[in-house]
């Protein structure tokens, strides 16, 4: 079963065929900047591979220097091997450093576990500081083994997240004023590992052995092809349709990808806080809205 799981989706994603530019290669300091601990950041001799680490006394994250207003947002991880319980790589974008109350966000957020045991990734959105729009995947492959792509597509229609273009996630806008869809505040792109073993691994109750650290995840070809914010009316200001990501196009999901995300549903999902009864008895409004319109 798990073969034909990793057959399927290595056929959906070559179908897949994106927009995304070749661009020239960039040096880590081009885009972005240390948000702390630089002694547990490192790169590759040629500056192409970046490394954060986590040990019991730190860990360590990064911010682009630029903040967006829509785009397509890509990044290629190889996350913590072996025994990473209560471990987290997040993978997000926001408006701001730091979980202020009035935030926009949008989260990966890859769950460590016991050796042997599959990761999880976990998704958010946050609008106006408010959140509680959790979904979890398991993935079709074991993301410690080699780099895959993980990516975000913000326009002011929908709201995608990609892995390995394979679409996992849809959150679409009404087109209406709302308290649900962050599309006014500029965002910028970080990542950062760090010990969440409060929470992370089976609740909480998997706590980090330190015996293993240091613990570290690595990232590669930082891909953006959006909207730069400029004080302080940007182009961005209100949508356009000058580029792919802002196009029709890239309003709805195509028939290949509808495909490939009907199969993330039936065999990926863990949880969604759409179906989630006991916790919401009144489902957020969003929920009514179809992923494949």
């Amino acid at each position: 079963m798990a073969a034909a799981l990793l057959f399927i989706a290595a056929l959906m994603a070559a179908s897949y065929t994106s927009s995304e530019a070749v661009q020239p290669k960039a040096s880590f300091e081009d885009n972005f900047s240390i948000m702390w601990s630089e002694d547990h950041f490192k790169t590759s001799e040629d500056g192409q591979i970046w490394y954060l680490s986590l040990d019991k006394e730190t860990g360590c994250g990064f911010q682009t220097k630029q903040s967006y207003r829509f785009g397509w947002f890509s990044m290629k991880l190889k996350l913590v091997g072996g025994d990473s319980a209560g471990v987290v790589t997040a993978y997000y974008m926001c408006t701001e450093n730091g979980a202020g109350p009035t935030r926009d966000e949008l989260d990966f957020e890859f769950l460590g576990n016991r050796t042997g045991e599959p990761y999880l990734i976990q998704t958010n959105i946050y609008k106006n500081g408010t959140g509680n729009r959790e979904m979890r995947h398991m993935l079709w492959f074991d993301p410690t083994e080699e780099y895959h792509t993980y990516s975000i597509l913000w326009n002011n229609h929908q709201i995608v997240f990609f892995v390995d273009k394979v679409p996992v996630r849809v959150h679409k806008n009404n087109g209406e004023a709302n308290n649900f869809f962050p599309n006014e505040k500029p965002m910028y792109l970080f990542s950062s590992i760090w010990n969440a073993d409060d929470w992370a691994t089976r609740g909480g109750l998997e706590k980090t052995d330190w015996k293993k650290a240091p613990f570290v995840s690595s990232y590669k070809d930082f891909s953006v092809e959006a909207c730069q914010w400029e004080d302080p009316y940007p182009e961005c200001v209100s949508t356009t349709t000058k580029n792919w990501w802002d196009q029709y196009d890239a309003w709805h999901l195509s028939d290949e990808q509808k495909m490939d995300f009907a199969w993330v549903q039936r065999n990926l999902v863990i949880y969604d806080y759409c179906k989630d009864t006991e916790r919401f008895p009144t489902l957020p409004v969003e929920c009514s809205l179809s992923p494949w319109d």
